[in-house]
């Protein structure tokens, strides 16, 4: 592994530190409409099926696109930080998220869009390079919140990109999905350049250019074979052979990274507790998030013939995962405050535990429409506190020089659980069915369940963590 190199002097660093609270403030506008982007167009996907005459397996690409693009970008993006400058790669990733988002706007095919979206989704290592920007440039008594506030904005974005979906369609057009982020994304871009001041860490060396290739082939295989199941059947031979190609190279990734000098991915810090611990409660609790994106809209607007549904419009669907989106964004608060005094691990276990209760509490209570509130803040509330304390327990468990790389290892775990939890939860609506063809409610019960037991495991996963990474 290359010596880390310090390029910036002291007063220059304790110069760029005084303007901290503007760093924060660009990188917190980047990073919310990157993750409105995320979930922004999920319950928009029947509008542009119609609208583009394309079958079902069609639109949905139009969401795994670019989680395919940024699970693939985003570690080839972190290592690139770490080696040139985390605000140079920043203001790359923006602008490849702005240039996607007009591609997206003005798209009249479905071929486009997803074009679009795969250009959105090669920004994805924002969040990771916004993380590593924050340990390099904030006042060490500031670090913890500002990473646990960056961390929520990933939540929160998600949840607030289904509320806003509604209102977007209902009143201008799908293509307005597009438009309005991508304002943002460029004022952001802008505001990167001229404000954000550049890492004073270097790691010199090269790209691991085969560990690159073999993560994106693994990545990928994976995540078609997860997207498509429904469509292909998961026990056809496209589906199987998708899967196993995916282990297959993933064994010979970690082969390769093993043995490569200066790999993208050191599998040495994957050994650490923090690492392996941490992301294998990411893995669960991403599939829990994007697993309620999918449940809660589409459970209160089944029509009330049901005997369960609520008849909801696509706005007012919107409107119950609001709770989940304001209390997220007040518990990262609490979160980066437990972070300081008792570390990470105590408000990642307890985020867990909450989240598993929420999905508990929708099992057994999802009649009404105080019921799912109650579900959706008591879900926001644990998914504050675990998001940001998967950042602060990421970046308290490695080197400096490599935190770039290991907080977008960290988010690439939580897109491929989201991948996963959002597919399974709709596969387990879709396969109970009643006599009129509608999701029969036994299907929801059983998907809220089965995340309720996932979200534990993350609970369980994060007490392996230790107490203080160092």
């Amino acid at each position: 592994m290359s010596t880390p190199v310090l390029v910036a002097d002291a007063p220059v660093l304790a110069e760029k530190r005084a303007h901290h609270n503007v760093t924060f403030a660009i990188l917190a506008v980047g990073g919310m409409s990157l993750a409105v982007l995320q979930s922004l167009v999920a319950p928009a996907l029947h509008v542009i099926q119609l609208e583009l005459d394309t079958t079902t397996t069609g639109a949905t690409w139009v969401l795994t696109a670019f989680l395919l693009s940024a699970s693939v970008a985003t570690p080839i993006l972190g290592r690139l930080g770490d080696m040139f400058g985390k605000k140079r790669m920043l203001v790359i990733a923006l602008c490849a998220v702005a240039i996607g988002t007009f591609v997206a706007a003005l798209a009249s095919s479905l071929e486009l869009l997803v074009a679009g979206r795969v250009i959105q989704g090669l920004g994805g290592g924002a969040f990771p390079l916004a993380m590593a920007i924050i340990r390099d440039e904030f006042p060490p008594d500031r670090v913890a919140s500002g990473v646990a506030l960056i961390s929520a904005i990933l939540g929160v974005g998600g949840g607030l990109g289904i509320v806003l979906a509604g209102p977007i369609v209902d009143h201008l057009s799908y293509h307005w999905l597009f438009w309005l982020p991508g304002v943002a994304v460029s004022v952001a871009a802008v505001g990167a350049f001229l404000f954000v001041p550049e890492s004073p860490i270097r790691t010199p060396g090269r790209i691991d250019w085969w560990g690159a290739v073999l993560l994106s082939g693994w990545l990928v295989a994976l995540l078609l074979g997860l997207s498509q199941g429904a469509a292909w059947g998961w026990t056809s031979a496209r589906v199987l052979g998708l899967f196993a190609v995916a282990v297959v190279v993933a064994v010979c990734w970690v082969v390769v990274e093993a043995r490569t000098r200066e790999p993208l991915v050191d599998m040495r810090m994957m050994r650490l507790r923090g690492v392996w611990s941490t992301n294998a409660a990411g893995v669960l609790i991403g599939a829990g998030m994007f697993g309620s994106f999918i449940l809660i809209p589409q459970l209160v607007q089944m029509p009330t013939s049901t005997g369960y549904g609520f008849g909801a419009s696509v706005t007012e669907a919107a409107l119950y995962l609001l709770p989940s989106s304001l209390a997220m964004l007040v518990l990262s608060v609490v979160a980066g405050r437990l972070a300081t005094t008792v570390g990470p691990r105590v408000p990642l276990v307890l985020g867990s535990l909450v989240t598993a209760s929420s999905f508990a509490w929708l099992t057994a209570a999802h009649g009404s429409p105080l019921e799912i509130y109650v579900g959706t803040a008591l879900l926001g509330a644990g998914m504050g506190l675990a998001f940001s304390s998967m950042a602060n327990l990421i970046v308290e468990s490695v080197p400096r020089e490599q935190t770039g790389v290991a907080t977008g290892m960290n988010t690439i775990t939580r897109t491929i659980g989201g991948s996963l939890g959002g597919t399974l939860s709709a596969v387990i609506v879709t396969s109970s069915l009643s006599a009129s063809g509608l999701p029969d409610e036994r299907g929801f019960t059983l998907a809220f369940g089965i995340s309720a037991l996932a979200v534990a495991g993350a609970a369980l996963a994060a007490l392996a963590a230790p107490r203080r990474a160092r």
